[in-house]
């Protein structure tokens, strides 16, 4: 079993990293991105909630992104372990996590915050659908029109440069902390996220092998940088 918390700043590729490695390993991916979309989409009131925070350009706030995700980790379908994303949002939350699950590793996509811009404002959504989009990285066959049900593509409320610049302080704010946390038990690994998506894939993989690897053959495991 595979149980891994992979974090970085919005616009990283962590979902996509994460994606890649649930197939690969048969895992649960557990986005709290995702239940939060899920949550609008089906018009429900935590989904009005969360709609009416977001369009203010402000982060749901932790206890209620605690909440949900320790009601999806109560589900437990993760059979051969998951890969959490979006969580844990702070120390007290981290610590909380480690009491509670055996984490092998703490994957950290890094990119430079002037490029987590730049792709965060190229980002365009699928109001009907709910397909994301990417200008740089991901563009529709035809210029702002979605692919799968050709209604009209949009950027994101809560993607203005104001409101992405203080979402991506308010990660280094908040994640440094919870990293020294981490790092401590030596269980950071970290990856260059400026590299494709298959490259970065490609070492993720081999430093998590190498991870495993050391564990086995010493009983203990050791931290990456």
């Amino acid at each position: 079993m595979h149980k891994y918390i992979i974090m970085g700043v919005q616009g990283c590729g962590k979902g996509t990293q994460a994606r890649l490695l649930k197939e690969s390993l048969d895992l649960v991916h557990i986005s709290v991105g995702d239940i939060f979309r899920w949550h609008i989409q089906s018009h429900t009131k935590l989904g009005a909630r969360i709609k009416r925070i977001m369009a203010e350009g402000q982060l749901v706030p932790d206890d209620l992104v605690e909440e949900v995700v320790k009601q999806r980790m109560e589900q437990h379908d993760w059979n051969y372990g998951f890969i959490l994303d979006g969580f844990p949002r702070n120390s007290r939350q981290a610590a909380f996590f480690l009491e509670s699950y055996d984490i092998d590793a703490v994957l950290l996509i890094e990119v430079p915050d002037e490029v987590v811009r730049e792709r965060i404002l190229n980002r365009r959504l699928c109001q009907k659908c709910g397909m994301d989009y990417n200008l740089i990285f991901h563009r529709p066959a035809v210029s702002n029109t979605c692919d799968v049900c050709g209604s009209a593509l949009t950027a994101r409320a809560d993607d203005t440069p104001e409101a992405v610049n203080a979402r991506v302080q308010d990660f280094h704010d908040k994640t440094q902390p919870i990293l020294e946390l981490f790092r401590r038990k030596e269980l950071v690994v970290v990856v260059d996220g400026t590299q494709p998506a298959a490259e970065v894939q490609q070492n993720l993989r081999h430093q998590l092998e190498q991870k495993a690897w050391r564990k086995a053959t010493t009983g203990t495991s050791t931290g990456t940088k």
